[in-house]
């Protein structure tokens, strides 16, 4: 995968000293890769994205002090995002959470978690 040109116009997006991303989470990296991807696939532009992440920032900010994380608002733009282009509606996305939510309480730690009959 290759890192989007615009990256560094990322709003508040914590970089390490050569310039890459930083991730407390494997799914952090996760949501920034699927990120990624989508825009590549042509989904949206980097512009349209750091506009919709910008927002969520905005709404609840930056992630620190009682606020909810950086990429806790990272994956509601890139939901919201993918919902007002049309790839998924947020009632999908809604119960994908939900169904995702439910299948991780129900598995034993360190076994795969298991959703509408597939390895994840």
């Amino acid at each position: 995968m290759s890192l989007p040109n615009e990256l560094g116009l990322t709003p508040s997006l914590p970089l390490d000293v050569d310039g890459g991303p930083v991730f407390s989470e494997p799914w952090e990296a996760r949501v920034f890769a699927l990120t990624v991807q989508a825009h590549q696939a042509g989904v949206f532009t980097w512009s349209e994205w750091t506009a919709a992440l910008g927002a969520e920032l905005a709404r609840d900010g930056d992630g620190s002090e009682g606020t909810a994380g950086y990429y806790d608002r990272w994956i509601d733009a890139f939901e919201g995002l993918l919902a007002t282009k049309g790839i998924a509606a947020a009632g999908q996305l809604a119960a994908l959470k939900t169904a995702w939510d439910e299948a991780a309480r129900a598995t034993p730690h360190g076994e795969p978690i298991v959703l509408e009959g597939r390895r994840s």
